[in-house]
């Protein structure tokens, strides 16, 4: 980890901190979610004990708040939040309608598919909007993510830890996923959320979800969207969804800090900015937006 070992879980130049402090990691976010409604065991886990349809929003914060601990926390942080993501999948238990079999949280089977649909979702948007990674760059990532799982729970020898690897993991998983009523109504509602109050203010301006929420969706492989059957598609489709990620990036990235930060929990903020501050003081200098611009200095 370089000169930021022991300062955080992950060095600033790695792939993990390009991948995940692009803002198009919004529409990941959401993309993510509606890719993990299709395994339907795990969708009943989130159906029956998750708030997830009260507070949608609560979710993507708290997993923002796991991925900025795990990116940039100190391996303390990021060892407290994992112990504290296991204590929650531990007590969890529920049953699946249509066997009637009984579930748990930590299965590793269902943990493994909501990380690699997450970091799947996670690099083939930021790279589709416009973030330029190597295939090598893309290998790391995912080698990079094995250690993340480790929080959850998992084994990193369990964790695909290449493209290759998560390309296999994805065509194996395919016959084992399909639209429930639970992932359509869920999906359904990911495109237009409720306004949870701490973000009341932005009520006005929630008709700027529906491209995120529409991007996502259309970012999903041609199967899904057709099991799934919520928007019509068109000619064009593909390269129609390219460009609006490319815009929607733009236009977050142009947004101001202190606007943009409104956008998180305090806590999520404070992490981001104890962090700059501590790698500052070992020689990282950092632009505007928390992203590495010059070279450490020596001696």
């Amino acid at each position: 980890m370089g000169a930021s070992a022991g300062l955080t879980v992950s060095a600033p130049e790695s792939v993990t901190w390009a991948v995940h402090l692009d803002r198009a990691m919004w529409v990941a976010g959401v993309r993510a979610l509606m890719l993990q409604a299709l395994h339907p065991v795990a969708m009943q886990g989130v159906w029956q004990r998750s708030d997830f349809m009260r507070d949608p929003t609560g979710r993507l914060l708290r997993t923002a708040d796991f991925v900025a601990v795990t990116t940039y926390g100190t391996p303390a942080e990021a060892d407290e939040v994992g112990r504290r993501v296991r204590a929650v999948h531990r007590s969890i238990s529920f049953t699946d309608p249509e066997t009637g079999k009984g579930h748990r949280a930590d299965d590793p089977e269902l943990l493994l598919w909501v990380h690699c649909a997450e970091v799947t979702s996670y690099l083939e948007i930021v790279t589709r909007s416009g973030l330029r990674i190597s295939e090598a760059g893309a290998d790391a990532y995912f080698a990079e993510q094995q250690r993340t799982a480790t929080y959850v729970g998992l084994e990193p020898r369990d964790v695909p830890g290449s493209t290759a690897q998560m390309r296999r993991y994805l065509a194996e998983m395919r016959p084992r996923l399909r639209v429930t009523e639970e992932a359509r109504a869920a999906t359904r509602f990911l495109m237009w959320p409720r306004v949870p109050q701490r973000l009341a203010w932005l009520a006005p301006m929630k008709p700027l979800w529906l491209p995120i929420g529409a991007l996502a969706y259309y970012s999903l492989p041609r199967w899904a969207r057709d099991a799934y059957g919520i928007l019509p598609e068109f000619p064009g489709v593909e390269a129609a969804t390219s460009a609006g990620l490319g815009a929607v990036r733009a236009t977050l990235h142009l947004t101001p800090n202190v606007l943009y930060n409104q956008l998180f929990d305090e806590i999520t903020v404070l992490r981001a900015k104890a962090a700059r501050e501590r790698l500052e003081e070992v020689g990282y200098d950092f632009g505007p937006r928390l992203v590495r611009t010059g070279r450490i200095r020596r001696g």
